[in-house]
């Protein structure tokens, strides 16, 4: 089972792509594109030219998955543009992209807070949020 938490690193390629292209098609385009690592355990996404389907791949040091999101109705509401070849998501923002809504206009906290000592003496500490 493929699991996407806040650790994963995601990044997005900016450019559509061939969704004929397999497994070892887009490990080429991470390299060549996207100049990053296939087997770096990032989350790579990318989409087709018409922005009605979604492909994941992401390497888990036993293999590599491919998921694939095809809309029923519909396309992406958003997609980034630009001169970068990708953009870097996270994880809470993916799940609003694959549900056809905007990320950017979500406003979603940040992922992590810190935490912090609330009682002025040692004995009786309690962890508040920050």
């Amino acid at each position: 089972m493929l699991q996407i938490t806040p650790q994963h690193r995601l990044l997005l390629a900016v450019k559509p792509v061939d969704f004929r292209k397999g497994i070892d098609g887009l490990k080429a385009l991470c390299r060549q594109k996207l100049l990053d690592d296939p087997f770096s355990g990032t989350v790579f996404v990318f989409t087709n030219r018409i922005r009605t389907s979604v492909k994941l791949l992401v390497y888990d040091a036993s293999g590599f998955w491919l998921c694939q999101k095809r809309f029923s109705r519909g396309k992406l509401a958003w997609w980034p543009s630009g001169l970068s070849p990708s953009v870097e998501l996270r994880s809470s923002e993916l799940l609003i992209l694959l549900a056809q809504g905007h990320p950017i206009k979500a406003n979603l906290p940040d992922d992590w807070r810190s935490i912090a000592y609330a009682a002025s003496d040692d004995s009786n500490k309690a962890l508040v949020p920050s």
